[in-house]
This record gives C-alpha cells, sequence and structure tokens, in this order.
C-alpha cells in the first residue's frame, strides 16, 4: 500500500490496523446559533470554496408555498435556482445579478428560471467550478440538472399524447450539463440529456465533479435498488459521453439514501466525502444526515459508523418530511475549521479533519497502522490532548516489525496540545524521514487522553 505523500483520515479502515487500548471516535459538528446562509434556503443546495469566494446555490421558488398543492406538474413549474455569495462562509449576500427579471423575487439573485426552458432541470441543479487544467475559459464551471417523468397516472397528463407534448415543451427526462464562464450565466452544453431517464430516477441532488484522482468527471446519481433509495456511479472524459452505471454498495438493510452528497474532501482529494440524506419512509418521511466515504473507482461507501452524524435535533423544525438536508460541500472556513450548511439555513462547524480519530481515553494506549510505503521527507500530524494526555510515536520496519534505528517510542519527542499541523521530532530535533521512503513501514501510536485526525508525509520540508 504506497500512501505516497497524500493526506489520510481514518475515514475507512485503509490504515487501521492493531486497536489496544484505543478506539475509533466519531466527532459530531456543532450547529452554530448563529444562522448565516440566506434562510430559508431551498433544497439540494450547493455550496463551494472559488478562491476568496464561497457560492451558494439553492432552490427557490416563484410562488412561495406552491409545492406539491397541485400535482406534480406545478410542483416544478414555479422553481428557479438562487445565488449567494460570502467571502467568509459566515456572512452572505444575495446580489441582484440582472439575468432573470422575476418580480416575485425583487433582490434579483436567479441564476436559472423554469421559463428559460429549463422545466426540471432547476428542481437539482448543482454547480461545480471544473478544475481540469485545460478546460476552456467559457466552461469553467459545470453543472447537471434534471429528473425523471413519472409515471402517466402521476402526472397532469392522461394519454402517452399529452406526454409527448411536455416533453416536447420542455425536453426528455434525464439529466442535461450546463456549463458557465463565470458561475453565474449558464448555457446548456447541449439540448439532448447526457445521461438518460432510463439508466437512474434522478428526483433529487445529483452530484459531479473533475477529479482530481482519476483524471475524469464523476457522477454519483440517484437510483431506486430493490426498492430502496440509494446510488450509482458514472466517469465521463469530456461530461458528455458518461460510462455504464455501477452500483453503490452503501445501503444498510431496509436503508434509504435520499441525497449522497459525494465530493473530494478539499484537504485530501484522492477521498470522496458523502454526507447522505438517511430517509424514514415509515416515520412521517423524516430525515437525518450519515457520514460515509468512498475511494476513486471504488463501487462500495465505507462508513465505520453506522449511526448518524447529525441529528435532527431540538425543536420541532427538523422532525418535519424532508426537513434534513445538508448542502452539498464541506468547505474551510479558516484553517482550523471546516463548515457544512443545512437546509434550512443552519451552519455547523467541525475540527478540519475532524470527521473521526484515533481515540485514546485515560488509560495508555496503543494504535499501530497497517504497513505501509510513502513517500516524503516529514510525517505531519493532526492531533489534540488534554492538559495530561501525550503522545509517542515509532516507525516501524514492517519486515522485521521492530523500530528502525532513532525511530523508536522512546526517542520521540513528546507530543502534547492541539495541533492541525504539527511535524513529529525524535532525538535531538530529527525530523527527516526521508532515508525510509519506499521502504515498508508502520507507525505506532502510544497515546492516552488524546486523538489523532489525519496523518500525511509532507514532500517538502517545514518548520512548526
Amino acid at each position: 500500500m504506497n500512501i505516497a505523500s497524500r493526506r489520510e483520515l481514518f475515514l475507512d479502515d485503509l490504515l487501521v490496523g492493531e486497536l489496544k487500548g484505543t478506539s475509533l471516535k466519531l466527532h459530531e459538528p456543532t450547529l452554530l446559533k448563529r444562522t448565516s446562509p440566506p434562510r430559508p434556503f431551498g433544497h439540494y443546495a450547493t455550496v463551494f470554496k472559488d478562491g476568496d469566494l464561497f457560492r451558494l446555490y439553492y432552490r427557490g421558488d416563484k410562488v412561495p408555498g406552491m409545492h406539491w398543492r397541485n400535482g406534480w406538474g406545478t410542483y416544478h413549474e414555479n422553481e428557479v435556482t438562487l445565488y449567494a455569495e460570502s467571502k467568509n462562509g459566515y456572512d452572505w449576500t444575495e446580489p441582484n445579478l440582472g439575468i432573470y427579471q422575476i418580480d416575485s423575487i425583487p433582490k434579483g439573485n436567479v441564476v436559472l428560471d423554469v421559463d428559460a426552458g429549463t422545466f426540471l432541470k432547476t428542481h437539482n441543479f448543482t454547480p461545480f467550478r471544473d478544475t481540469r487544467p485545460d478546460v476552456p475559459s467559457d466552461e469553467r464551471y459545470k453543472a447537471l440538472g434534471g429528473g425523471r417523468y413519472p409515471a402517466a397516472n402521476w402526472g397532469n397528463w392522461k394519454t402517452e399524447d399529452e406526454r409527448a407534448k411536455l416533453i416536447e415543451k420542455y425536453g426528455p427526462g434525464g439529466l442535461c450539463a450546463f456549463v458557465s464562464a463565470d458561475g453565474l450565466k449558464w448555457r446548456l452544453l447541449q439540448k439532448e440529456p447526457v445521461l438518460e431517464e432510463s439508466i437512474g430516477n434522478y428526483d433529487s441532488q445529483n452530484v459531479s465533479f473533475w477529479s482530481e484522482a482519476e483524471q475524469c468527471y464523476v457522477c454519483y446519481y440517484r437510483w431506486f435498488r430493490n426498492g430502496l433509495r440509494s446510488m450509482r456511479r458514472v466517469t465521463s472524459q469530456d461530461f458528455i459521453n458518461w460510462s455504464d452505471p455501477v452500483e453503490m454498495e452503501a445501503n444498510q438493510p431496509g436503508e434509504h439514501l435520499y441525497t449522497s452528497g459525494t465530493h473530494p474532501y478539499f484537504r485530501a482529494p484522492h477521498l470522496y466525502i458523502a454526507l447522505a440524506t438517511r430517509f424514514q419512509t415509515k416515520r412521517s418521511s423524516i430525515t437525518d444526515v450519515v457520514l460515509m466515504s468512498t475511494r476513486p473507482g471504488s463501487s462500495h461507501y465505507d462508513r465505520t459508523f453506522k449511526e448518524a452524524f447529525i441529528r435532527p435535533g431540538l425543536g420541532a423544525s427538523g422532525w418535519g418530511n424532508r426537513t434534513n438536508y445538508i448542502a452539498l460541500g464541506v468547505v474551510p472556513t479558516s484553517p482550523r475549521e471546516m463548515s457544512m450548511y443545512m437546509y434550512g439555513g443552519g451552519h455547523y462547524v467541525l475540527r478540519t479533519d475532524g470527521f473521526i480519530s484515533i481515540h485514546a481515553g485515560y488509560e495508555q494506549g496503543e494504535f499501530t497502522t497497517k504497513p505501509f510505503i510513502f513517500s516524503g521527507k516529514q510525517l505531519d500530524i493532526n492531533y489534540s490532548t488534554s492538559a495530561a494526555g501525550r503522545m509517542l510515536i515509532e516507525i516501524i520496519d514492517a519486515e522485521t516489525n521492530t523500530p528502525f534505528p532513532d525511530f523508536s517510542a522512546e526517542d520521540c519527542s513528546e507530543i502534547f496540545g492541539d495541533d492541525i499541523s504539527r511535524i513529529v521530532r525524535w532525538g535531538k530535533d530529527q525530523t527527516d524521514v526521508s532515508h525510509l521512503a519506499g521502504k515498508p513501514v508502520k507507525l505506532r501510536f502510544v497515546m492516552n487522553e488524546s486523538d489523532l485526525y489525519s496523518i500525511q508525509f509532507l514532500d517538502r520540508e517545514i518548520s512548526d
């Protein structure tokens, strides 16, 4: 297993070897009392950091309160996609963009209007910044949007002829591709769907992105599998022609997952974070959020902790029909903090890398990784201890199962404190581990009252 100089978190068991008096710990994000995003922002929202700007896209309605009142057709016929932006992820503005003039939305922050031939597509329009190195300047932003026309007895038509006329007016079902130069003015990449109606259900947030790790576009979309809401995965080189779908192993027995929320983690793009909406069909359609992850090319999600990552919470507001949808995107709002945004305006924060830790309590314990090889010069850790806690680290020769000379736990400078980035030292200020690069090694952590969130072998030397 070669981790090179990539940052590794403990979202899956790739590195988790022996836990002796230690355990994996799920950390719940904190809900800030200050609900900073526009309130309320709609379902299937997307947020991403774009340079010094945070961009938020969310569903709105030209006739508030109309949803579900007059059948499936009317449900979609007033939808728009709205836009807000922020310089810090806390204070948001809804700029008057001047793209669409809609009397019922005087703020003017509309980037997509159903009346502009985007029927169904505004329902779950999900953009991203395309980081492909050679992407054309007028396609620097991309999005998928669309849905699946339900069976005739669900809709506002009685005959196939009526259905055909609706499709002629609004376009066929399926996911359509959009591109933009500025993330505000959007155009269809082509009129026809790039993912056809026959291979997906789509009627929730379908996510896509350029994968640095896979060097292709990746899409995770909604699918009914054995009667359960689940996911499929496809890939593309051009955002138009997509591979055959792959079933993702995600659901627990009898479990509905309404959205996947899958996207590359900003500190480790070879790890895809998934904040999925768990849907309770027999409890008035209430929802909560679970934490999953997957790796490039994988056909399954890892879910170390099966329980909720974010609960509905105190008060009645979180216990209604589909009231807990986390916006797509975990974003850094400071070097020490990352943020997530809940439908309705809730702002959650979590320590950087702080999803799951290797945890030691009062009694001293040990954690030893599986064997791996690395490249780099220094070992960097994200960790936290109590005032009385500490951590010692040794580098073990995986072939002899003994510590390398000068890199035993006894040689390690005692680690205590709380740092997102800490360079490990042995002996008399020894930090250089480059002569061990490429050799099979294991790391052994001796620890108490401490948490280890991530590790990385840096390919450059830094001082802390």
